[in-house]
């Protein structure tokens, strides 16, 4: 009975031992991160029968077991994933949307201080103060967009630099979980099955901080070793083994870095980009496709669309010399990229058609084999939207010619057009001598001395089709009272008259035409009208204009560029369109900034349910403590006891 008593007390000494040692250690590691709260399993001892029935033999240890849920850990590294992506994204559009933003050295005011300078030409045309103003504010605004457009690349390039970093922390990461899932394996075959809680513990700290990284997804097998899976479901860790990731240039665009799983047979394939979610690694990817590419391009849009609009008004003109104007800005020309993965040998060139029409997406053309004959499929990458497929050269689309430079394409080849990404980069002014400057008109208008009547002819405007045929020689218009009709425009040329309200005719050429007051005349690319009331006789004069000192006639139409509708095919200003980027730009970051801090709730809520299981709480361990210390004493009582019994029983005997 002594015997039987004393291994009773023995057996719950070594359980007290055993929760106390439990005990310790959660309080130690209370501050580690990803432990969880581990708990003795106490079970009692096998009863022994006797004629009284049977009687315990005290308690034993089954095993230390985790306060672990999978679910809610499963969720929380969702939750953390998610809100890792957001932080990230959101701390990366706030720098772009800063820049954007400035109201005293952006480019909002560097345009509008551009046209004031043009203002100032139209004001004093003769002044070459005026002129060099204007020239020096041009060079500003294309100093602006050149450096806006650094900034932006840079930006870039710090997002490649920290995919690279983000690749080499998920490579590291995959590397350790497959180390844990082997020493597990051995450890709990070699412990009859028990499980290593600290190394769970720390396999799923790993894990955790995997999530963080980028969005994983974990399956345990039977075995108890994790499969984690990337993506779209491309295996990163299987049991003992973890294959690699790359950080490559992209096939498609080599200026940015792509991710590229190795596969344990030691093939590479590049992922898409919106393949990879979730984490830091998601964040910059979702940046870069929804932010900053889109807003380079548009930023490009803006340098090309000012520059195409100046130049073409400003060849409408002439110099102080009399001369046409040339190109006032550069004009940067769309670019193609051949995908690193093509076959073929076919060579893509790009050319600007209508700058209006051109939008901030890049497009992606594909090449397919139709029954032999191979097809051009175009393809606006911002919605998807197709735009049509071709099956020869030239390809036009939103604003963007296509042409064959050279060689010829295969099937499966693709090219990435970019019609805006170098508008920007490429800004700079060429008219750089004050004389230069295209202020005046072309075309001279004048008033015989000996007019009677009070007509008055205005200056006149060309368009486009005018430096093409340029005026041959002074324009002499009569007046004839009888019919009310002006004569006297060149023989080979309509007249076309538009009214006040819209309306218009065209007459023959070499026709009169009938004179109403404040009407538009228009002939060979030439448009003039006359006000006042002429008498019979009076004479007009259309000629070539061989000095443009006073004349500013071209510049108020290059100051009246600033409020046309010249962007987003005919319905934005200069200043609308950047300021609708400013709009877009601050409302993704403020929309991102309340997704962040949503998620970011979210995250914490779970992390206090998964705590609330998993974590330690110093107060219940302190009453553990003392529990198991008052058990540890009562044991040890019941051992000495029994000794007192033994002892009693053998002086009995002697």
């Amino acid at each position: 009975m002594s015997g039987s008593l004393f291994y009773t007390g023995l057996s719950g000494l070594g359980v007290a031992r055993t929760a106390l040692m439990t005990t310790a250690h959660n309080t130690a590691n209370v501050y580690t991160a990803g432990y969880s709260r581990q708990v003795a399993e106490i079970a009692t001892g096998g009863a022994i029968s006797s004629g009284s029935g049977f009687i315990g033999s005290g308690a034993n240890v089954t095993t230390v077991s985790r306060s672990y849920d999978r679910y809610l850990t499963a969720q929380l590294g969702t939750a953390q994933s998610a809100s890792a992506a957001l932080a990230t994204n959101s701390v990366q559009i706030n720098r772009i949307d800063t820049l954007l933003a400035d109201k005293t050295s952006g480019l909002a005011p560097l345009m509008q201080s551009f046209f004031t300078s043009v203002q100032g030409v139209a004001n004093t045309p003769a002044d070459p103060a005026a002129r060099q103003q204007m020239i020096s504010s041009a060079q500003a605004l294309a100093s602006k967009f050149r450096s806006t457009d650094q900034y932006l690349s840079d930006l870039n390039s710090s997002v490649n630099e920290q995919i690279v970093g983000s690749v080499d922390q998920i490579n590291t990461y995959a590397s350790k979980i497959a180390s844990l899932n082997q020493q597990i394996s051995q450890i709990s075959a070699m412990a009859g099955g028990q499980p290593p809680n600290d190394l769970l513990d720390q396999r799923d700290q790993l894990v955790s901080d995997l999530s963080q990284v980028v969005d994983v997804k974990v399956l345990q097998q039977d075995n108890g070793k994790y499969n984690v899976f990337i993506a779209t479901g491309q295996s990163l860790v299987v049991g003992d083994y973890a294959s690699q990731m790359a950080a490559v240039n992209s096939a498609a665009d080599p200026s940015r870095k792509a991710v590229a799983l190795k596969g344990f047979a030691g093939n590479v394939s590049e992922l898409s980009d919106t393949a990879i979610t979730g984490g830091v690694l998601g964040g910059l990817m979702s940046f870069r496709r929804d932010t900053l590419i889109p807003t380079q391009n548009a930023i490009g849009r803006l340098a090309m669309s000012v520059a195409d609009s100046v130049n073409a008004q400003h060849k409408l003109g002439v110099d102080l010399n009399g001369a046409l104007g040339t190109d006032f800005f550069s004009q940067a020309t769309p670019g193609v990229i051949v995908n690193a993965k093509n076959t073929g040998s076919l060579e893509i060139g790009a050319s600007l058609t209508d700058a209006s029409k051109l939008t901030t997406s890049d497009y992606n053309v594909s090449v397919t084999d139709v029954a032999g004959t191979l097809s051009y499929s175009v393809t606006r990458l911002s919605d998807k939207t197709s735009m049509g497929t071709f099956t020869s050269f030239p390809i036009t689309f939103d604003g963007v010619s296509l042409s064959a430079a050279s060689g010829t394409a295969a099937a499966g080849d693709s090219f990435l057009v970019q019609p805006t990404r170098t508008g920007a980069r490429d800004a700079s002014v060429l008219t750089l001598d004050p004389a230069k400057v295209a202020a005046a008109s072309p075309i001279s208008t004048g008033n015989t001395a000996g007019n009677k009547g009070s007509g008055a002819l205005s200056a006149a405007t060309v368009d486009a089709s005018y430096p093409g045929t340029p005026l041959a020689a002074k324009v002499t218009l009569s007046y004839d009272a009888a019919t009310g009709s002006l004569s006297g425009f060149p023989a080979t040329s309509p007249v076309t008259v538009t009214l006040a309200d819209g309306t218009s005719n065209t007459y023959a050429a070499g026709t009169a035409v009938p004179y109403t007051a404040g009407a538009k005349m228009s002939f060979d690319g030439i448009t003039v009208s006359m006000t006042g009331a002429p008498t019979q006789g009076d004479t007009f004069t259309i000629g070539k204009n061989v000095s443009g000192v006073s004349d500013n006639t071209n510049a108020l139409a290059l100051g009246a560029l600033q409020r046309k509708t010249t962007m987003s095919g005919g319905t934005a200003t200069f200043n609308g369109a950047y300021s609708q980027l400013v709009s877009d730009v601050g409302n993704r970051a403020m929309a991102v900034k309340v997704a962040a801090t949503t998620q970011d709730s979210v995250t914490t809520q779970i992390k206090a349910s998964q705590q609330s299981i998993s974590g330690v709480n110093q107060d219940e361990e302190t009453a553990n403590l003392l529990m198991f210390q008052q058990m540890y004493q009562a044991n040890a009582k019941v051992i000495q006891t029994a000794s007192t019994i033994f002892d009693a029983i053998l002086g009995i005997s002697n």
